[in-house]
């Protein structure tokens, strides 16, 4: 009885092999529908190999700081810029130094390139300044002479819109009881350190219509002269715009532009810096699901809670446009959301906002705060030129690798080497689809050490298949037949398999970690195909070297199957001996 439930026991480990293959016949219909329906049909392609944009970029400390300009800040900055850049989804970006002041960075062409290069370029420090007042900013008229700033001498403020409409708000919070007036309110924002500039007003003073702050007869020169530069800013000139704000150190008022909406732009009288952009731990553009829109909400570190619980303490208290505070960004004000209530260690930020420019705001708060200001020294185009040839000359010695291996196959496993090469067609479909379908997903682009990787790949698919072929043959040299050898051989083989994948994604895994651009696409397409080898071994290889050990040409060895028993040198089979035996131990005589 005990031989029966051992023949029933091999059946079972040889049964259902179509179940894998279904699984794996799925996988690749719904991965292959994916795609198309994704119009994603090919791979991102990296900048050697679809070309981009290359941007240089200089270092400049403050003056006096000149000493800001070492090897610590640089690497910082090469981070935030490389996540600046990533967060728009932009992958296989390369962020480097150049010596002791420059910095390299490497856009691939794609969707968001025009966001990063414009991203990029904004490098300067990050600062919330509170709004004194804000103003259209089309072309000003000549400012008046009277010092009481009569309506016909300012513009006209500027009406709540997408940017400076928006506001601030946090549920748990509640808010602080200060007895600061709209006058008083500009007059203490535009006291400067040194010298201190003054501008009184009554307590029961209110802006007028106009938005511009009052100067009396006992105002200094220097605040006289920040008005006038306000009055004067015309923010649709493109060269005012860029020259507002700056070389002004955060202690000190100034002026600056900003876009509400494509076109329309706005100009802003802004107290000094209360917070700066290091003070945000985090920040992310999210749809709110209960109110159906989209906000950017932000986290502070613990020094940032207390000087932002300061700033929106007193900004609560006053009227637009003084209830605002200002987000700038290389002395442009990228928003200026109002505050409604006090707030601390966390915020959000509601307006108008799409997802686009609320994960573009979200993005500009995580990751806006550099050690160093920077200035753009070049922004070169890249052609796809020298990347094309490159990439044709490895592809031409990956088909010559490919030919190799299967020539290989073809002369030493012959029958078998169907098997291997229908398995690595399995795997380099699954291979191509994945990467197309990741492009969009998480911006993986395609460059020349990533083919690399999937070229190496090839031969850990190819020798994973190797290792499950001797182990049959070794089976058959002990005298087995086909399908029991088959069984037998695959938890042996399965084992090897795994040790060496392991090994293989392990090494993909450190690498991928430790490095930094192209080696990393090198490091994740090493990964992949590990993992897809395993994969395909497991629901195509081995069912179908069961499925193919029943038929005759296999089962029965012939001579181009790769199992011909006398070409391996088989045993005789060892159900013979136990039939030469079996009779022996009946006989009646000897009982």
């Amino acid at each position: 009885m005990a031989a029966p439930k051992k023949g029933r026991g091999a059946a079972g480990g040889q049964s259902r092999p179509g179940r894998a293959l279904a699984i794996i016949l799925i996988a690749m219909v719904a991965l292959t529908g994916g795609m198309f329906w994704s119009g994603h049909t090919t791979p991102r392609l990296g900048i050697d190999l679809a070309g981009g944009t290359s941007i240089t970029l200089k270092a400049k400390a403050e003056p006096g700081q000149e000493s800001a300009v070492n090897e610590t800040n640089m690497n910082t900055a090469v981070g935030i810029i490389e996540r600046r850049v990533n967060g728009l989804g932009v992958s296989e970006a390369e962020v480097q130094t150049q010596g002791r002041e420059n910095i390299i960075v490497n856009i691939p062409r794609g969707t968001n390139e025009k966001q990063a290069r414009e991203q990029v370029g904004t490098t300067a420090q990050l600062y919330f300044r509170p709004v004194l007042t804000v103003a259209d900013g089309a072309p000003p008229v000549a400012p008046s002479a009277t010092p009481s700033g009569s309506a016909s001498g300012t513009p006209s403020a500027k009406p709540s819109s997408s940017a400076s409409g928006a506001s601030v708000g946090e549920k748990s919070a509640t808010p602080t009881a200060t007895a600061t007036t709209q006058g008083r309110a500009v007059s203490e924002a535009l006291k400067a350190p040194s010298p201190t500039p003054t501008a009184t007003a009554s307590s029961s003073a209110k802006p007028k219509a106009s938005g511009t702050p009052q100067a009396t007869p006992s105002a200094d020169a220097a605040t006289a002269a920040l008005q006038q530069k306000f009055a004067t800013l015309n923010c649709l000139d493109p060269k005012q715009r860029a020259a507002a704000g700056q070389g002004v150190k955060p202690t000190e008022p100034t002026v600056a532009c900003g876009e509400d909406n494509p076109g329309v732009w706005a100009k802003y009288l802004l107290g000094p810096a209360e917070v700066e952009g290091k003070d945000v731990d985090d920040a992310k553009g999210q749809f709110d699901q209960q109110r159906g829109m989209w906000i950017v909400t932000m986290d502070f570190t613990d020094e940032g809670s207390k000087k932002f619980q300061s700033i929106t303490g007193k900004l609560s208290q006053q009227a637009d446009p003084q209830n605002r505070f200002a987000i700038v960004l290389d002395g442009q004000v990228v928003s200026a959301p109002s505050v409604r209530q006090t707030l601390s260690a966390s915020a959000e930020i509601s307006g108008n906002f799409n997802q686009e420019s609320a994960q573009d705001l979200g993005n500009i708060l995580s990751y806006g705060a550099l050690p160093l200001t920077f200035e753009t020294q070049s922004v070169d185009t890249v052609t796809a030129a020298l990347g094309g040839d490159q990439l044709e000359a490895g592809l031409i010695a990956g088909a010559i690798g490919l030919a190799l291996v299967i020539i290989y196959l073809v002369a030493y496993y012959r029958g078998l080497s169907l098997i291997a090469i229908l398995s690595l067609g399995v795997s380099a479909l699954l291979t191509y689809v994945i990467m197309a379908l990741l492009g969009p997903a998480i911006g993986f682009a395609l460059n020349l050490p990533a083919v690399c990787g999937a070229i190496v790949a090839i031969g850990i698919t190819a020798d994973s298949f190797i290792v499950y072929f001797e182990r049959i043959r070794d089976e058959l040299r002990e005298g087995r037949s086909l399908r029991p050898a088959v069984e037998r051989a695959w938890p042996r083989a399965r084992r090897t398999i795994l040790v060496s994948d392991f090994v293989s994604f392990l090494a993909a895994a450190v690498l991928f970690v430790v490095t930094v651009g192209k080696v990393q696409g090198f490091a994740f397409t090493l990964g992949l195909t590990t993992l897809l080898d395993v994969v395909v071994v497991f629901l195509f290889t081995k069912p179908v070297m069961t499925m193919l050990a029943k038929t005759k040409f296999f089962g029965n060895g012939h001579p181009w199957s790769g199992l011909d028993p006398k070409r391996l040198g088989a045993k005789p089979p060892l159900r013979r001996a136990r039939r030469a035996t079996a009779p022996a131990a009946a006989d009646p005589k000897e009982a």
